[in-house]
């Protein structure tokens, strides 16, 4: 009977995580931030109610899957291509300099590791966390505003994008340089043979997918042999390469993207990821988190964190806009449309946990980060718009 309990859990958790969500929504914060507050209501922290055990946690790994194969999907290259180097500069920019400000902020409250060591990893997967974007918080704060199809709306979503994929290259290199036995050139050449060989089957993939829509359109088993596709790949990141299965699930959605019925894939991803995974993903980071060792140090830390990532993105993205000669208040909007946070760093924060990079207690700050991000980024949004006839 024993096994039995998890239909238990999984009813709680889906349950907790959608009224979350609902009162998330009511005070114009992001659902998923409703879904982690629930976990860490119903879990250890709080109720007790669900504890967090092997098979939550490879359902809540699937979740992250679907999630990153979505935003694949989702992604318009032509869009990308259309605001071209601008974009890759302001992106780069958007990963450099809060890569930096974490990793040094780290290093100022718990002083400087030698380079290899536990600690001097930990500091820069610090500065890893920060340097996510949440597209989908800045698309939607774009679209309700109006600005969404305009020159810097188009770069700041295009950034962001490339914000992301560059990010998880990080991530990529962080985790392989912590596993045993591997070195910089060794994670350098598995990232460039992973793309490489994602670049051919791609390709490949690519006709085969497109040649099977025109036969078959708007079918089942068209997301069903989506979804192989994006595990396959997840799988093949890990196994053969040695690098975060996100990546896989990832390219595998830049791979689908561009087909006729991408979009109707990530409709049918939406309802597997909206109905359980996505709520079992989220809500698990709160299972996970833990506030026994929690204290002042941790609150001041926390502080730093979401100031720190924060102005690293104004700073960053800002600086880099107005080097590609846009005007002052035009930079600053493309700065802070880049400084929301969301699924991409509460997802580069779960990887940290897996592999030790990342202690539980610390989830708070990504939370809070995540929290104060999405209110401000739209409130401030809307104030330099107020400012300007763009």
């Amino acid at each position: 009977m024993q096994s039995y309990v998890i239909f238990r859990d999984i009813a709680i958790i889906l349950v907790a995580a959608k009224l979350c969500g609902i009162l998330a929504r009511k005070v114009k914060a992001p659902q998923v931030v409703g879904e982690i507050v629930a976990g860490l209501l119903i879990g250890p922290c709080v109720l007790g109610w669900v504890g967090q055990s092997d098979f939550i946690s490879q359902m809540a790994e699937i979740g992250v899957i679907i999630l990153m194969f979505s935003a694949g999907l989702e992604t318009n290259i032509k869009d990308l291509l259309k605001t071209g180097p601008a974009a890759f500069a302001i992106a780069c920019a958007g990963v450099l300099v809060p890569l930096a400000g974490g990793t040094l902020l780290y290093m100022a409250f718990y002083g400087a590791a030698p380079a290899g060591s536990d600690e001097f990893y930990k500091a820069v997967f610090t500065g890893t966390i920060l340097t996510a974007t949440s597209v989908s918080i800045t698309v939607q704060a774009l679209r309700e505003m109006g600005h969404l199809k305009g020159k810097i709306g188009t770069t700041i979503v295009s950034a962001a994008v490339i914000d992301d994929v560059i990010g998880i290259i990080v991530l990529t290199f962080v985790i392989g340089l912590k596993t045993p036995d591997t070195n910089i050139s060794r994670v350098i050449i598995n990232t460039v043979l992973f793309f490489a060989v994602s670049g051919v089957g791609g390709f490949i993939a690519y006709k085969l997918f497109k040649l099977f829509d025109s036969k078959y359109p708007h079918t089942r088993r068209i997301p069903i042999l989506g979804l192989a596709l994006c595990l396959f790949m997840a799988y093949a990141a890990e196994t053969f390469f040695g690098i975060a299965d996100i990546t896989g699930a990832y390219v595998a959605g830049i791979i689908l993207c561009s087909i006729h019925d991408s979009e109707y894939i990530a409709q049918k991803m939406d309802i597997n990821s909206y109905m359980i995974f996505g709520p079992l993903f989220f809500a698990s980071i709160g299972l996970k988190t833990n506030i026994d060792s929690f204290d002042m140090s941790i609150l001041a830390f926390s502080v730093a964190f979401v100031l720190v990532g924060i102005a690293a993105k104004i700073i960053g993205c800002g600086l880099a806009a107005k080097l590609c000669r846009n005007s002052w208040i035009d930079s600053a909007k493309i700065g802070v449309g880049m400084m929301a946070r969301g699924e991409v760093a509460l997802i580069v924060s779960q990887k940290g946990l897996a592999v030790g990079m990342l202690s539980p207690v610390y989830f708070t700050s990504v939370i809070l980060l995540i929290i104060v991000s999405s209110i401000l980024s739209p409130v401030i949004l809307k104030f330099l718009y107020s400012k300007s006839d763009a």
